[in-house]
């Protein structure tokens, strides 16, 4: 028998019983509904867990900072130590295997003025070779420091945006344009000596940031480290001469060393041998294994609710195929007597149970769209609360694959319930199935 005579008899066969049938589609767009919008939920959760992540720092960052926290074997901070980082340190680790840059890392509180207008940002020094390295952001003009260039001050917008005027009982406030208006940079940490003029650092060559989500770079300022040290040599010439030595003293140290890994897969093996130097670590991966692992189980428990959706409506097709038979059974009987090849009695009850498959899962994604989008709309915030993530983006996303795994699945249901129902309809005897009234 044709594909096409056995599509006709199964689409006459299910219209037959249309109530019935309708309830048995029903019972399959609800289980596609609850794996369709359960599996988009876990993963948006998933990806909300990723951005949180990426918005923090690089995957491939691990920093060593002067007081490093440790933390036990599940990941619970235990408490702090102090360690020495300097040159020594840096060149230990950059003779680590798949280490793609390093840099020592001192950085600075300090005011910025422009006329009556005055800030506070984090100056952060470091080598400028590792800048590309480290992934900086672009820039909207001017360029990284460089070995030939080394003077260059870099901005981030946030950086130049709140600057206040503090006289009078009210302050007011302003963004400073540094291509265009004047900017000094002022150290704070010591004392000025009596005698010496206060140092001040005048912004000539500055480079500016393009905005990005990354918190890391906001409010903060950036220049190559041996300048740095060359300014700080000259702001510890205006100091006394007790300060002047804890100023000078203070270069042989870091408050943090920056590693940049050539692969997220050597992430945690580069922290393993830097710990085995006897330094604590940090990175993003740490955190990002365990918030995995949540997300993964989140997925497991969510498919499943929706898979016992599924279970039901399988039971509920098998169910409507084995009434069919019952009913059809001299049916089935005169297209034995009239020749009908067994496997073409099997393919018509399988394909009967495919097609309520199918059909349901087809509107169930429909309606999973729209579901989704709600979720989206109406649901975040009080789902990401839920479940932790913190986050505004969607809470339900729905890959390109899932609505054609949805349907291969509900088809699968389909054929799969309607196996045994099929077996059993070739099974009847034609003499027996005769005599059956009906």
């Amino acid at each position: 028998m044709r594909i096409s005579d056995l599509l006709k008899l199964a689409f006459r066969n299910l219209m037959r019983r249309k109530a019935r049938t309708a309830l048995t589609v029903i019972g399959v767009v609800i289980g596609t509904i609850s794996i369709v919008v359960m599996v988009s939920i876990g993963i948006g959760v998933n990806k909300s867990y990723d951005e949180m992540i990426m918005q923090s720092g690089s995957m491939t960052i691990i920093r060593v900072q002067k007081y490093g926290a440790i933390f036990d074997d599940d990941g619970n901070y235990v408490d702090s130590k102090e360690q020495v980082l300097n040159d020594s340190v840096v060149e230990q680790i950059k003779g680590i295997d798949h280490v793609k840059a390093v840099s020592g890392i001192v950085n600075k509180g300090v005011m910025l003025n422009s006329g009556k207008y005055e800030t506070w940002v984090t100056l952060y020094a470091m080598d400028c070779d590792v800048f590309e390295a480290f992934e900086f952001p672009p820039l909207q003009y001017g360029s990284y420091p460089t070995k030939e260039n080394p003077s260059t001050i870099v901005v981030s917008p946030e950086s130049m945006a709140y600057f206040y005027n503090y006289s009078g009982n009210n302050y007011q406030e302003k963004s400073i344009d540094p291509l265009t208006e004047e900017v000094i940079l002022k150290f704070q940490e010591y004392q000025t000596h009596p005698r010496k003029k206060e140092f001040e650092l005048e912004f000539k060559d500055v480079a500016m940031m393009e905005q990005t989500d990354n918190w890391e770079y906001s409010y903060n300022i950036y220049m190559d480290l041996g300048y740095f040290k060359e300014i700080w040599n000259s702001y510890a010439n205006t100091l006394i001469l007790e300060d002047r030595k804890s100023a000078v003293a203070s270069l042989d140290s870091y408050e943090e060393i920056k590693i940049n890994v050539d692969n997220i897969d050597h992430v945690e093996e580069v922290q393993e041998k830097i710990e085995e130097l006897g330094y604590a670590t940090y990175s993003e991966m740490q955190y990002l294994q365990p918030l995995r692992e949540t997300s993964d189980m989140l997925q497991m428990v969510l498919g499943a609710i929706g898979s016992i959706a599924m279970i039901v409506s399988a039971i509920n097709i098998a169910n409507t195929m084995v009434m069919s038979i019952y009913e059809r059974t001299k049916e089935i009987g005169v297209m034995k007597v009239l020749g009908c090849l067994v496997r073409d009695i099997k393919r018509q009850f399988l394909l009967e149970a495919g097609l309520i498959g199918l059909l349901g899962g087809v509107v169930g994604i429909l309606i999973s769209y729209i579901l989704s989008h709600f979720i989206n709309k109406y649901g975040t915030g009080i789902m990401s609360s839920l479940v932790g993530t913190g986050t505004t983006g969607d809470l339900s996303i729905i890959p390109f694959w899932l609505p054609f795994a949805a349907a291969a699945f509900g088809m699968l249901v389909g054929l799969l319930s309607g196996y045994f129902p099929a077996r059993r309809a070739t099974r009847i005897r034609a003499i027996e199935a005769m005599k059956t009234e009906g």
